[in-house]
């Protein structure tokens, strides 16, 4: 039962999934690196490095997570994220193909009420409250 519960959420956060492994397949290209790490795909280097500078506060976000697949600017970087990005899979998993448009809604709507767009994120704060809270140096999604 434990591996058909493992293949739903795989399933249900796989269209999240597949935006990441293209986004660090093109990387790859570029001279990104890719490694399996227990049930997710990091990529990081290369052009998935270039790709994450380019986003907003991309200069200091160190990673971020698509379904199962961890996008890093470097080693250490995914090394220093790994728990943060790991409670990002596990929504994911609850949360399936809703969790950008829910990410992105929970954004808006902590700006609209003046407070921090990132930082008091729910997703975010449950991911800061996993690793020990202070991750503060950057900003991972």
């Amino acid at each position: 039962m434990d591996r058909i519960s493992f293949l739903i959420r795989v399933l249900w956060a796989s269209p999240n999934t597949l935006i990441g492994l293209m986004i660090g397949g093109v990387g790859m290209c570029f001279g990104g690196r890719a490694r399996i790490r227990g049930r997710v795909i990091e990529f990081y280097e290369g052009g998935t490095k270039w790709f994450i500078q380019r986003l907003p506060h991309g200069q200091f976000t160190l990673a971020l997570t698509l379904g199962h697949t961890i996008l890093g600017q470097t080693d250490a970087s995914l090394e220093i994220s790994r728990e943060h990005e790991l409670v990002h899979v596990r929504q994911y998993e609850r949360w399936g193909l809703l969790m950008l448009p829910a990410y992105f809604l929970s954004s808006i709507y902590m700006w609209l009420s003046g407070r921090r767009f990132y930082r008091d994120n729910p997703f975010e704060r449950e991911a800061y409250d996993a690793d020990g809270g202070e991750q503060d140096v950057s900003q991972t999604d």
